[in-house]
């Protein structure tokens, strides 16, 4: 899993103190004097978290962490940062679009048109890898990658999962056409 980045607005004294101790962050920092050169470090990340004071906080921009005391404690603010970043991440997990469909993470539902279903752990895991690959994937590729099963034992748990959650999805959503079949493999549409 990679790490989610912080981006230090206009506190660079900030930035060196958490530079020395970047081995022991779970995130990445970067550090930006210049509001052209943020926006151009926001373009190059996809997951990001702001952090600035008061004074220079951006009007409009969503993911940011304000510090208003200072001085404080390199502890506390660390704290403030994870807890910001924990929030941020359980939101992005809260409403994953996958055509007709929302899928949210931390609940395990899938809805559409106001239904909900619950899903469990591995078929969430089934679809966010099916939605993810570009072409239809192979029995042996999910084994692999979802299961992390390396061999190629006689298995009929993909086809068993992928069974259900097809009879789940036709019986609540009235949709056969959610996960299809093909010659090379399953794919979402």
């Amino acid at each position: 899993m990679s790490k989610q980045n912080v981006l230090i607005f206009k506190i660079p004294e900030l930035f060196k103190i958490l530079n020395e101790l970047k081995n022991y962050l779970d995130f990445t920092i970067h550090s930006s004097l210049e509001e052209e050169d943020l926006f151009i470090l926001k373009k190059k990340i996809s997951n990001y978290l702001i952090l600035t004071d008061s004074k220079n906080q951006i009007a409009g921009e969503k993911s940011q962490l304000i510090l208003n005391k200072f001085p404080d404690s390199i502890y506390s603010i660390i704290e403030k940062i994870n807890v910001a970043l924990l929030k941020q991440k359980y939101s992005e997990q809260s409403d994953i679009l996958i055509g007709k469909y929302s899928i949210d993470l931390n609940s395990r539902f899938i809805k559409s048109n106001n239904e909900n279903l619950k899903l469990t752990e591995r078929e969430i895991e089934i679809i966010l890898f099916l939605q993810n690959s570009k072409t239809p994937q192979k029995i042996e590729n999910l084994q692999k990658k979802v299961w992390g099963h390396n061999s190629n034992l006689e298995t009929h748990t993909v086809e068993t999962h992928i069974y259900r959650l097809r009879k789940k999805i036709i019986d609540k959503f009235k949709d056969s056409n959610f996960i299809n079949s093909t010659k090379t493999g399953y794919k979402i549409l």
